[in-house]
């Protein structure tokens, strides 16, 4: 068995907040979107090779099984993204609330982290300097 893909979807209460984060400050394209009502339920945002999903709380509830449904609000999600232009990214960011200022980890990247407006957790990271062991 080859994995051929993985992509992370984060639950949300709202979709709309958010397009605008990925969309307009990290070039993302929205690839997908699946309306629930007079609201976005779903949404798919595409980078390259990379792809991120939301779909609202809402939605899953309608759409998923119970167990899944019932764990769907348990807490924000942790994504770590990492970029060829850490610069880049922080010059998109330069009015977003830092939840990790910029910092050299021991792993060497370096990284900050910022908060979707959907509170989920987003690290970008850009190798800076061989891990230390």
């Amino acid at each position: 068995m080859n994995v051929k893909k993985i992509t992370a979807v984060l639950l949300v209460d709202e979709i709309e907040p958010i397009l605008p984060f990925w969309i307009d400050r990290l070039g993302f394209t929205k690839t997908i979107e699946v309306p629930n009502g007079t609201k976005l339920g779903f949404v798919a945002f595409q980078k390259g090779s990379v792809e991120v999903m939301y779909q609202t709380y809402s939605s899953v509830e309608h759409d998923a099984p119970p167990a899944m449904a019932a764990a769907a609000r348990k807490g924000p999600t942790y994504l770590y993204l990492e970029v060829d232009s850490l610069d880049a990214v922080l010059r998109a960011m330069k009015d977003v609330s830092k939840v990790m200022p910029e910092r050299t980890a021991f792993y060497g990247m370096r990284e900050f982290a910022v908060q979707d407006p959907s509170g989920h957790f987003i690290t970008f990271a850009q190798q800076a300097a061989p891990p230390k062991h």
